[in-house]
């Protein structure tokens, strides 16, 4: 059913093929060869959209690939956050045939699940493979497709919000309407929120441009960001929110951390890329088939801080959580 049903889809949109170009914010690079072997893999990247945590997953996939000593020529394509453009996108790598296409986040692997069939796909920032119906399961995806998942520790990082502000009441969760990886994060954090009697309070964007309005309209006590595309580009306005009205942000992954948000119990992006990157090489050099390969996650979560923030916020760190963390950002 899956396959039948991506190649209608392939169908339908092959007569809107874009210009090869299009959505790019980078061209063609190459790596040296360090282990010397003299074959060269022609490398598609196609990511959704340019914020910290999937250009560290990007990073950390090509430094990957040049540790293992492969020599890659690499065609990156970014859609810049338009679900069109990343079927145009994926439509173009259809053609070019590359030795093996990364999709960095859900709405890409999902463009490029759909037109490529038989190019072994490595996705990486997927939250749930399974829900976007990218992989039969995630041990054992079954097709030309698997990759690694950010699937994060929500309940822990709700679970932030009562040890940073023992007396608050209420949550705000900003995601995108349209990405499935948010709907399915959202949820967890819903039950975990009411769990620790939290109101949650739910506002939806369809793109990154709605990110401050709806950030404004949030009357809670504290903010909770899922790894969510569109939100996390518009990371700024969210802090500029949080900063004025003196409430804490949780976020789903270290990079927003880095930039400002207060805390997360979370992923590194980078070196979930490095894991990707380390799938790519089984499938590159020893002939590895993705069908059996089962989706990764990252096994070691760390809880990151950022002191610089909580003052701007206004709240205090107890010392017990600055004494349990990995990482501290000033």
């Amino acid at each position: 059913m899956k396959n039948t049903w991506r190649t209608l889809v392939a169908l339908a949109s092959a007569g809107t093929l874009l210009l090869a170009g299009c959505g790019s914010d980078s061209g063609s690079s190459t790596t040296a060869d360090a282990g010397g072997s003299g074959q060269e893999y022609n490398i598609a990247i196609t990511q959704i959209v340019s914020h910290a945590s999937l250009d560290a997953a990007r990073n950390g996939f090509k430094d990957g690939l040049a540790e293992a000593g492969l020599k890659t020529k690499y065609d990156e394509q970014n859609a810049q956050g338009d679900q069109a453009t990343a079927s145009s996108i994926a439509n173009k790598f259809a053609s070019s045939n590359p030795d093996l296409v990364l999709a960095i986040a859900t709405p890409t692997a999902q463009a490029t699940a759909q037109v490529i069939t038989t190019t072994p796909i490595l996705f990486t920032a997927v939250t749930d493979p399974v829900a976007a119906d990218l992989v039969d399961s995630n041990d054992a995806p079954g097709a030309n497709v698997t990759g690694t998942t950010d699937m994060n520790p929500v309940a822990e990082q709700i679970g932030l919000i009562k040890q940073l502000s023992p007396d608050a009441k209420s949550v705000g969760i900003l995601y995108s309407s349209g990405e499935v990886n948010s709907a399915v994060q959202v949820e967890l954090a819903r039950e975990a929120a009411e769990a620790d009697g939290l109101e949650v309070v739910e506002k939806t964007v369809t793109n990154t441009s709605e990110v401050l309005q709806a950030a404004q309209s949030l009357d809670v006590d504290a903010i909770y960001l899922p790894t969510d595309n569109n939100v996390i580009a518009g990371l700024d306005s969210v802090l500029q929110v949080a900063e004025e009205r003196k409430i804490p942000v949780v976020a789903g992954e270290t990079e927003s951390v880095a930039n400002g948000a207060l805390i997360t119990y979370g992923l590194d992006y980078y070196q979930l890329g490095k894991q990707t990157a380390a799938m790519a090489v089984e499938i590159l050099t020893n002939g590895a088939d993705p069908a059996t390969m089962p989706v990764e996650s990252q096994k070691t979560p760390k809880l990151v801080i950022n002191t610089t923030a909580a003052e701007r916020m206004g709240v205090t760190i107890p010392q017990s959580l600055l004494d349990q963390a990995d990482e501290t950002v000033k």
